[in-house]
């Protein structure tokens, strides 16, 4: 088990993703990946989102916290600098672990792909409903 921080990034009606292409099946998953030792929950989502977005982002509220295999954090972010789609981390090179494919998806489509965890994409539809979007 191991706590993980990520990041929700919503831009123009869509929200950043990753695409994880496996042999068995096909998914979408929020931008980040493991706390190291002495980092911050928003560290690790910072230092996430640069690796595989390739792009600095300033942390904002924590939109929901998830117990798998560990804590999870998906913090609201707003990207600062950077050019999407150029994250060199390391998942990149890992072909066992699958394909890792950074992409913007339509806010309206999220019912309709398997995003995990389901409960935060839950959440970013609410909040867009309740927001007249």
């Amino acid at each position: 088990m191991r706590d993980r921080g990520a990041v929700v990034i919503i831009q123009n009606n869509r929200v950043a993703l990753i695409k994880r292409v496996r042999t068995d099946s096909i998914y979408y998953v929020f931008p980040g990946g493991g706390i190291e030792a002495g980092e911050t929950p928003e560290a690790a989502a910072e230092r996430e989102a640069w690796e595989e977005l390739g792009v600095k982002v300033e942390i904002q509220e924590c939109l929901a916290t998830v117990e798998f295999n560990g804590k999870q954090y998906f913090f609201q972010a707003t990207i600062r600098e950077g050019e999407f789609g150029t994250g060199i981390g390391e998942e990149f090179n890992d072909l066992q672990r699958g394909a890792y494919v950074p992409l913007w998806i339509e806010l309206n489509e999220l019912d309709h792909l398997d995003v995990r965890p389901r409960k935060v994409a839950d959440i970013i539809q609410d909040r867009q409903k309740r927001n007249g979007n």
